[in-house]
């Protein structure tokens, strides 16, 4: 009986954590940022990424956050190096940006494959509001972007 009692109690506490566990993106906020083999500037430097690029969140540690890129390499990040305003990277060749979350809507631009642009909101539908540097502001399919 404890035991049942026991393996009970437990279920809401795993589904809570699960539940807390949702993905996390954060993008480069300076000029360029170093990513390295561990959480240390005297660790191997890895390569460098580009202001806006997004990152996912794996693990943070004082001052430093293990990230995952586009490509799913792993490695590590100073925080200071990122930002909590969130952009998007398109994964597909060439991406219409639509005025309305809707195939048929007008395209605002077209944004080719390794363009950041700023996320803004998701919207119903699987798609997702976002703006382009020069402030065109429009809509993608979450498919055609990475970072979300």
């Amino acid at each position: 009986m404890f035991l049942l009692r026991a393996l009970l109690m437990s279920v809401p506490l795993a589904l809570a954590s699960g539940a807390a566990c949702a993905v996390d993106y954060a993008s480069v906020e300076e000029s360029a940022a170093v990513l390295y083999d561990a959480p240390s500037q005297k660790a191997k430097k890895l390569f460098v990424l580009s202001r806006y690029t997004p990152l996912e969140i794996i693990v943070s540690v004082e001052g430093w956050l293990k990230v995952r890129d586009s490509s799913g390499a792993l490695a590590w990040v100073e925080k200071k190096s990122v930002g909590s305003k969130r952009y998007v990277m398109v994964n597909v060749p060439q991406a219409a940006v639509h005025q309305q979350p809707d195939e048929k809507a007008p395209t605002v631009f077209q944004a080719k494959q390794q363009v950041a642009l700023e996320w803004l909101e998701e919207a119903d539908g699987g798609w997702l509001k976002v703006r382009h540097a020069d402030g065109e502001t429009g809509y993608l399919r979450f498919s055609e972007v990475w970072g979300h």
